[in-house]
């Protein structure tokens, strides 16, 4: 049984998001002295900073552009006197390692700047009450990291990093942060795959819950029509004349889960899903059985100011300039993109080719130059290297 959800935060009857995004607290730590010293309490020194965003970016000298290191974030943010029985804070990523305090105790500490950090505060905050959340972090790079690199020290003392890779080491609160409230029986997680059947389809599902209930799951249409629904946890929807979620021609389906206890809702999550099947057979990829010829772009999430922050106008426009190119789909480079990014290439019919972080395992130019001929050290092969694993 997982600790805490990575459901995406929504906001209905039973649980509630809210947003921390916006201007928080930030500081350098060089010297590493912020743990010892109980900058989880409250950070000495500190200027403003948004989130999310990368903080290279606002930054105009090298030290601090190209910073390499321990540094901090801060906010402080109100839970209300009805929060639910649990309480999370949720972040789309933290770049690379973090350890995360609320109200000075340590709630969560994780490693990997690509997925969502959840910390269960229920314990530590106060209802009815100003709390604050202060986070380590850490954007060095070693051998073991994913991506993979290492750092230089100057003459100065002052660490740069050196990536084994060809892309900039965009560092911090990259993703939106969410105050999440749940009932004490809640919905975890929950698993789909497709069925196709001529004009028909199956949905089997799969729910995973915290605490003993009763599950029932109803898919409605674009016009949100019930078409099909099912109870228990684990089971099957089936679709008659299903629309099928075809590539730049989408059509989604909400999917509806509920959980009961004495035959009464205590938890309810609903999602926008396609049915669709994806098949690879020879050298073809099967989209509902069918050829598509793939047509797009190595995307970068980089942008201007933002770094690698998400920011849905910017989304938005990617998109569009993509349609226009008549393009059908991108690949992500080099790492899981925030989710939003699939939320929209669901809506507007994309495929997306999923990279993981596992990038750098060249250690120079001129291995990136000898890939092509074979003439590389390849990584598990440096002197370094096996004395990690």
């Amino acid at each position: 049984m997982m600790k805490n959800s990575v459901l995406y935060p929504i906001t209905n009857r039973y649980r509630m998001a809210l947003s921390l995004d916006g201007m928080w607290q930030f500081q350098f730590d060089p010297k590493s002295c912020g743990l010892s010293e109980n900058w989880k309490d409250g950070l000495p020194s500190p200027i403003s900073m948004p989130v999310p965003a990368s903080f290279s970016d606002f930054f105009t000298t090298g030290s601090e552009r190209d910073y390499c290191g321990d540094f901090w974030y801060q906010k402080d943010f109100f839970v209300p006197e009805t929060a639910q029985s649990k309480v999370q804070l949720r972040f789309g990523s933290i770049t690379h390692r973090a350890i995360v305090f609320c109200n000075g105790v340590e709630v969560a500490r994780h490693e990997g700047g690509f997925l969502p950090v959840v910390a269960d505060v229920t314990d530590v905050v106060r209802c009815g009450a100003v709390n604050r959340v202060c986070i380590w972090v850490n954007n060095d790079l070693n051998e073991s990291t994913l991506p993979c690199g290492t750092h230089n020290v100057l003459s100065s003392g002052r660490k740069i990093v050196k990536p084994y890779f060809d892309f900039f080491n965009y560092s911090g609160i990259q993703r939106s942060v969410y105050l999440v409230m749940l009932p004490a029986e809640s919905i975890q997680d929950y698993e789909v795959s497709y069925t196709l059947d001529g004009a028909d389809a199956q949905v089997d599902y799969k729910v995973f819950c915290e605490g003993a209930g009763e599950i029932s799951v109803q898919l409605l249409d674009a016009e949100n029509k019930l078409v099909a629904e099912a109870n228990g946890a684990e089971g099957a929807l089936c679709v008659q004349n299903a629309h099928l979620w075809q590539v730049r021609n989408a059509y989604l389906y909400t999917i509806v889960i509920t959980l009961k206890k004495d035959g009464l809702p205590v938890d309810e999550y609903r999602e926008r899903i396609g049915i669709r099947t994806v098949e690879i057979r020879g050298t073809k990829i099967l989209i509902n059985g069918k050829s598509v010829y793939l047509k797009g772009f190595g995307k970068h999430e980089d942008f201007d100011i933002l770094g690698r922050g998400f920011n849905w106008a910017v989304a938005k426009r990617d998109f569009e300039c993509m349609k226009w190119t008549d393009a059908n789909c991108f690949r992500t480079s080099h790492y899981p993109y925030a989710e939003e990014w699939y939320q929209m290439a669901d809506e507007e019919g994309f495929l997306i080719i999923d990279e993981v972080p596992a990038v750098g395992m060249m250690r120079s130019t001129h291995n990136f130059a000898a890939a092509g001929t074979g003439q590389y050290t390849y990584f598990f092969e440096t002197p370094t290297v096996p004395e990690l694993l």
